[in-house]
Protein backbone atom coordinates (compact mmCIF):
# COMPACT_ATOMS: atom_id res chain seq x y z
CA UNK A 1 0.00 0.00 0.00
CA UNK A 2 2.82 2.25 0.73
CA UNK A 3 4.49 1.84 -2.31
CA UNK A 4 0.82 2.14 -3.87
CA UNK A 5 0.59 5.72 -2.10
CA UNK A 6 4.69 6.56 -3.47
CA UNK A 7 3.66 5.69 -7.37
CA UNK A 8 0.55 7.93 -6.67
CA UNK A 9 2.41 10.83 -5.74
CA UNK A 10 4.87 10.62 -8.33
CA UNK A 11 2.02 10.34 -11.29
CA UNK A 12 0.81 13.32 -9.46
CA UNK A 13 3.74 15.63 -9.11
CA UNK A 14 4.40 14.53 -12.80
CA UNK A 15 0.80 15.54 -13.67
CA UNK A 16 1.08 18.63 -12.33
CA UNK A 17 4.74 19.75 -14.23
CA UNK A 18 3.23 18.60 -17.70
CA UNK A 19 0.27 20.72 -17.06
CA UNK A 20 2.61 24.04 -15.90
CA UNK A 21 4.57 22.99 -18.87
CA UNK A 22 1.48 22.88 -21.69
CA UNK A 23 0.50 26.13 -19.37
CA UNK A 24 3.64 28.02 -20.30
CA UNK A 25 3.94 27.06 -23.86
CA UNK A 26 0.17 27.77 -24.70
CA UNK A 27 1.42 31.64 -23.36
CA UNK A 28 4.42 31.17 -25.50
CA UNK A 29 2.41 30.76 -28.22
CA UNK A 30 -0.08 33.17 -27.43
CA UNK A 31 2.71 35.87 -27.35
CA UNK A 32 4.28 34.41 -30.56
CA UNK A 33 3.90 35.41 -33.93
CA UNK A 34 4.92 32.71 -36.50
CA UNK A 35 6.63 33.41 -40.15
CA UNK A 36 8.60 31.14 -42.77
CA UNK A 37 11.43 32.03 -44.21
CA UNK A 38 11.92 33.09 -47.48
CA UNK A 39 13.78 31.13 -50.21
CA UNK A 40 15.33 34.25 -51.51
CA UNK A 41 18.23 36.59 -49.63
CA UNK A 42 15.97 39.50 -50.37
CA UNK A 43 13.03 37.65 -47.98
CA UNK A 44 15.19 36.82 -45.88
CA UNK A 45 16.83 39.68 -44.80
CA UNK A 46 13.21 41.53 -44.51
CA UNK A 47 11.64 38.50 -42.42
CA UNK A 48 15.06 38.78 -39.53
CA UNK A 49 14.57 42.66 -39.71
CA UNK A 50 10.48 42.23 -38.68
CA UNK A 51 11.86 39.25 -36.12
CA UNK A 52 14.13 41.89 -34.98
CA UNK A 53 12.50 44.97 -34.42
CA UNK A 54 9.34 43.03 -33.16
CA UNK A 55 11.17 41.51 -30.45
CA UNK A 56 13.30 45.18 -29.23
CA UNK A 57 9.88 47.02 -29.52
CA UNK A 58 7.36 44.69 -28.50
CA UNK A 59 6.65 41.52 -25.82
CA UNK A 60 6.01 39.60 -28.53
CA UNK A 61 8.56 37.04 -29.83
CA UNK A 62 8.62 35.56 -33.65
CA UNK A 63 9.23 32.18 -35.04
CA UNK A 64 10.61 32.03 -38.55
CA UNK A 65 9.83 28.37 -39.86
CA UNK A 66 11.60 26.75 -43.05
CA UNK A 67 11.66 27.95 -45.70
CA UNK A 68 8.93 28.57 -48.57
CA UNK A 69 8.05 29.87 -51.74
CA UNK A 70 6.27 32.79 -51.82
CA UNK A 71 3.16 31.16 -53.63
CA UNK A 72 2.81 28.49 -50.82
CA UNK A 73 3.58 31.33 -47.79
CA UNK A 74 0.38 32.55 -48.96
CA UNK A 75 -1.70 29.80 -49.12
CA UNK A 76 -0.31 29.47 -45.19
CA UNK A 77 -1.53 33.00 -44.22
CA UNK A 78 -5.27 32.85 -45.69
CA UNK A 79 -5.79 28.88 -44.83
CA UNK A 80 -8.41 28.34 -42.55
CA UNK A 81 -6.48 27.27 -40.00
CA UNK A 82 -2.72 30.01 -40.58
CA UNK A 83 0.49 28.13 -39.96
CA UNK A 84 1.95 32.16 -40.02
CA UNK A 85 0.58 35.53 -39.67
CA UNK A 86 2.52 37.69 -41.94
CA UNK A 87 5.28 37.59 -45.17
CA UNK A 88 6.92 39.89 -47.13
CA UNK A 89 5.44 40.78 -50.79
CA UNK A 90 5.01 43.01 -53.52
CA UNK A 91 1.99 44.75 -54.68
CA UNK A 92 2.58 43.43 -58.19
CA UNK A 93 2.71 40.12 -56.93
CA UNK A 94 -0.56 40.44 -54.43
CA UNK A 95 -2.20 41.58 -57.72
CA UNK A 96 -1.37 39.23 -60.29
CA UNK A 97 -0.30 36.03 -58.47
CA UNK A 98 -2.42 35.97 -55.66
CA UNK A 99 -5.55 37.45 -56.87
CA UNK A 100 -5.05 37.00 -60.62
CA UNK A 101 -5.78 39.83 -62.12
CA UNK A 102 -3.81 42.22 -64.17
CA UNK A 103 -2.68 46.12 -64.07
CA UNK A 104 -5.41 46.40 -66.51
CA UNK A 105 -8.02 45.60 -63.96
CA UNK A 106 -6.67 48.56 -61.77
CA UNK A 107 -9.40 51.76 -62.21
CA UNK A 108 -7.38 54.91 -63.68
CA UNK A 109 -6.36 57.23 -61.04
CA UNK A 110 -5.87 54.31 -58.50
CA UNK A 111 -2.70 52.60 -57.59
CA UNK A 112 -1.83 48.70 -57.51
CA UNK A 113 -1.05 48.97 -54.02
CA UNK A 114 -4.29 50.66 -53.33
CA UNK A 115 -6.54 48.43 -55.90
CA UNK A 116 -4.69 45.17 -54.54
CA UNK A 117 -4.73 46.07 -50.96
CA UNK A 118 -8.19 46.73 -51.16
CA UNK A 119 -9.27 43.63 -52.97
CA UNK A 120 -7.04 41.19 -51.11
CA UNK A 121 -8.77 42.81 -47.74
CA UNK A 122 -12.12 42.18 -49.17
CA UNK A 123 -11.34 38.41 -50.15
CA UNK A 124 -8.72 37.04 -47.80
CA UNK A 125 -8.74 39.90 -44.75
CA UNK A 126 -5.07 40.33 -45.94
CA UNK A 127 -3.36 43.49 -46.28
CA UNK A 128 -0.01 45.30 -46.84
CA UNK A 129 1.51 47.29 -44.37
CA UNK A 130 3.33 51.03 -45.22
CA UNK A 131 5.44 50.71 -48.73
CA UNK A 132 9.31 49.65 -47.49
CA UNK A 133 10.60 51.87 -50.14
CA UNK A 134 11.86 49.97 -53.00
CA UNK A 135 10.35 48.41 -56.54
CA UNK A 136 11.77 45.10 -57.49
CA UNK A 137 10.08 44.01 -60.42
CA UNK A 138 10.83 41.84 -62.86
CA UNK A 139 13.90 42.54 -65.37
CA UNK A 140 14.66 40.16 -68.44
CA UNK A 141 18.59 40.02 -68.33
CA UNK A 142 21.54 38.41 -70.46
CA UNK A 143 25.36 38.26 -70.03
CA UNK A 144 27.00 41.54 -71.19
CA UNK A 145 28.51 39.58 -73.75
CA UNK A 146 25.39 38.35 -75.59
CA UNK A 147 24.14 41.76 -75.37
CA UNK A 148 27.03 42.99 -77.10
CA UNK A 149 26.51 40.24 -80.09
CA UNK A 150 22.98 40.82 -80.67
CA UNK A 151 22.75 44.37 -80.09
CA UNK A 152 20.54 44.03 -76.96
CA UNK A 153 19.36 46.75 -74.86
CA UNK A 154 15.40 46.60 -74.92
CA UNK A 155 13.28 42.93 -74.34
CA UNK A 156 11.66 43.81 -77.64
CA UNK A 157 15.17 43.57 -79.24
CA UNK A 158 15.05 40.01 -78.49
CA UNK A 159 12.55 39.32 -81.32
CA UNK A 160 15.46 38.76 -84.00
CA UNK A 161 17.31 36.82 -81.79
CA UNK A 162 15.49 34.35 -79.80
CA UNK A 163 15.24 31.76 -82.34
CA UNK A 164 18.71 31.32 -81.19
CA UNK A 165 18.52 32.07 -77.86
CA UNK A 166 17.70 29.59 -74.90
CA UNK A 167 15.50 31.31 -71.62
CA UNK A 168 15.94 30.04 -68.42
CA UNK A 169 14.45 31.08 -64.84
CA UNK A 170 13.32 29.02 -61.74
CA UNK A 171 10.73 27.07 -61.96
CA UNK A 172 7.88 29.22 -60.08
CA UNK A 173 7.87 31.61 -63.61
CA UNK A 174 7.18 29.07 -65.62
CA UNK A 175 3.75 28.16 -63.79
CA UNK A 176 0.49 29.45 -64.46
CA UNK A 177 0.10 31.26 -61.30
CA UNK A 178 -0.95 34.60 -62.32
CA UNK A 179 -0.23 36.72 -65.15
CA UNK A 180 3.77 37.73 -65.40
CA UNK A 181 5.18 34.47 -66.00
CA UNK A 182 6.79 33.06 -69.16
CA UNK A 183 4.04 32.30 -71.34
CA UNK A 184 1.91 35.47 -71.20
CA UNK A 185 5.16 37.65 -71.05
CA UNK A 186 6.94 35.53 -74.34
CA UNK A 187 3.70 35.82 -76.19
CA UNK A 188 3.32 39.97 -74.81
CA UNK A 189 6.50 40.15 -76.67
CA UNK A 190 6.43 37.54 -79.76
CA UNK A 191 9.17 35.80 -78.49
CA UNK A 192 9.47 32.35 -79.49
CA UNK A 193 12.78 30.82 -77.82
CA UNK A 194 14.99 28.04 -79.27
CA UNK A 195 14.39 26.42 -75.56
CA UNK A 196 12.60 27.06 -72.37
CA UNK A 197 14.69 25.69 -69.57
CA UNK A 198 13.02 25.83 -65.43
CA UNK A 199 15.93 25.41 -62.79
CA UNK A 200 16.46 25.68 -59.04
CA UNK A 201 16.26 29.44 -58.06
CA UNK A 202 19.80 28.56 -55.98
CA UNK A 203 20.90 27.42 -59.70
CA UNK A 204 19.87 29.73 -61.80
CA UNK A 205 22.60 32.45 -61.84
CA UNK A 206 25.93 30.00 -62.00
CA UNK A 207 23.24 28.06 -65.26
CA UNK A 208 23.41 31.51 -66.58
CA UNK A 209 27.34 32.43 -65.91
CA UNK A 210 27.99 28.88 -67.02
CA UNK A 211 26.17 29.22 -70.38
CA UNK A 212 23.44 27.11 -70.16
CA UNK A 213 21.11 29.58 -71.37
CA UNK A 214 21.57 33.05 -72.53
CA UNK A 215 18.21 34.92 -71.02
CA UNK A 216 16.51 34.72 -67.64
CA UNK A 217 14.23 37.05 -65.37
CA UNK A 218 15.88 38.30 -62.70
CA UNK A 219 14.82 40.93 -60.21
CA UNK A 220 15.82 44.48 -59.99
CA UNK A 221 17.28 44.43 -56.68
CA UNK A 222 18.98 41.15 -56.93
CA UNK A 223 23.24 41.66 -56.24
CA UNK A 224 23.84 38.52 -58.11
CA UNK A 225 23.07 40.92 -60.91
CA UNK A 226 26.18 42.40 -60.44
CA UNK A 227 27.81 39.05 -59.88
CA UNK A 228 26.85 37.61 -62.79
CA UNK A 229 27.63 40.94 -65.17
CA UNK A 230 24.25 40.47 -66.41
CA UNK A 231 22.54 43.22 -68.57
CA UNK A 232 19.36 44.63 -67.44
CA UNK A 233 17.01 44.75 -70.69
CA UNK A 234 14.52 47.78 -70.75
CA UNK A 235 10.94 46.57 -70.11
CA UNK A 236 10.39 49.05 -73.62
CA UNK A 237 6.28 48.01 -73.42
CA UNK A 238 6.18 47.87 -70.16
CA UNK A 239 5.19 44.39 -69.44
CA UNK A 240 6.00 43.96 -65.73
CA UNK A 241 3.85 45.90 -63.37
CA UNK A 242 5.38 47.92 -60.12
CA UNK A 243 6.52 45.46 -57.58
CA UNK A 244 6.96 47.43 -54.60
CA UNK A 245 7.66 46.04 -51.27
CA UNK A 246 5.67 45.94 -48.60
CA UNK A 247 4.84 43.96 -45.53
CA UNK A 248 1.40 41.51 -45.39
CA UNK A 249 -0.39 40.85 -42.47
CA UNK A 250 -3.68 38.89 -41.80
CA UNK A 251 -6.00 41.56 -40.50
CA UNK A 252 -7.01 39.76 -37.26
CA UNK A 253 -3.52 39.33 -35.84
CA UNK A 254 -3.51 42.90 -34.86
CA UNK A 255 -6.69 42.68 -33.46
CA UNK A 256 -5.01 38.97 -31.65
CA UNK A 257 -2.14 40.85 -30.03
CA UNK A 258 -3.79 44.08 -29.26
CA UNK A 259 -3.54 44.27 -25.94
CA UNK A 260 0.33 42.70 -25.37
CA UNK A 261 1.75 44.72 -28.43
CA UNK A 262 -0.67 47.34 -29.03
CA UNK A 263 2.00 48.95 -30.90
CA UNK A 264 2.90 46.22 -33.33
CA UNK A 265 1.49 47.69 -36.82
CA UNK A 266 3.43 51.02 -35.86
CA UNK A 267 6.56 48.72 -35.12
CA UNK A 268 6.50 46.90 -38.67
CA UNK A 269 5.98 50.33 -40.38
CA UNK A 270 9.32 52.01 -38.88
CA UNK A 271 10.71 49.63 -41.64
CA UNK A 272 8.58 51.82 -44.20
CA UNK A 273 10.46 54.00 -46.74
CA UNK A 274 13.84 53.06 -45.35
CA UNK A 275 14.94 51.35 -48.54
CA UNK A 276 15.78 52.48 -52.14
CA UNK A 277 16.39 49.91 -54.77
CA UNK A 278 20.04 50.63 -54.31
CA UNK A 279 20.08 49.94 -50.82
CA UNK A 280 18.36 46.49 -51.13
CA UNK A 281 20.61 45.72 -54.03
CA UNK A 282 23.76 46.28 -51.35
CA UNK A 283 22.22 44.37 -49.03
CA UNK A 284 21.48 40.95 -51.07
CA UNK A 285 25.20 41.53 -52.71
CA UNK A 286 26.60 41.48 -49.06
CA UNK A 287 24.56 37.92 -47.93
CA UNK A 288 24.76 36.26 -51.61
CA UNK A 289 28.52 37.44 -52.74
CA UNK A 290 30.51 38.41 -50.33
CA UNK A 291 29.07 35.82 -47.91
CA UNK A 292 27.77 38.11 -44.75
CA UNK A 293 25.07 36.38 -42.53
CA UNK A 294 21.56 37.20 -43.23
CA UNK A 295 20.64 37.99 -39.75
CA UNK A 296 24.45 39.77 -39.38
CA UNK A 297 23.20 42.20 -42.66
CA UNK A 298 19.77 43.05 -41.24
CA UNK A 299 21.62 44.18 -37.95
CA UNK A 300 23.99 46.49 -39.27
CA UNK A 301 20.91 48.02 -41.10
CA UNK A 302 18.90 48.43 -38.53
CA UNK A 303 21.47 49.67 -36.20
CA UNK A 304 22.19 52.33 -38.94
CA UNK A 305 19.00 53.56 -39.43
CA UNK A 306 18.69 53.46 -35.67
CA UNK A 307 15.98 50.84 -35.30
CA UNK A 308 18.03 48.95 -33.61
CA UNK A 309 20.43 49.50 -30.52
CA UNK A 310 23.58 48.47 -30.12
Amino acid sequence: MKNVRKLASVLCAALLIAVMAAGCGSKAADNQLELYDGNFSEMKVIHHMIKMVVEANTDLTVNIKDEMTSVNMFKELTAKEPSCDLMNSYDGTLLTTYLKLDPEDVPAGQSIYDFSNEKAEAQYGVHLLDKLGFNDTYCIAVPESIAEKYNLTKVSDLAAAASELRFGAEHEFFTEEGSMKYGPFTKFYGLAFKEAIPVDLGLKYAAVENGSFEVTEVYSTDGLNRKAKLKVLEDDKNFFPEYNDAILIRDDVLEKYKDVAPNLEEVLNTLGGKFTNEIMTDLTYKVDVEGQTVDSAAKEFLTQQGLLSQ
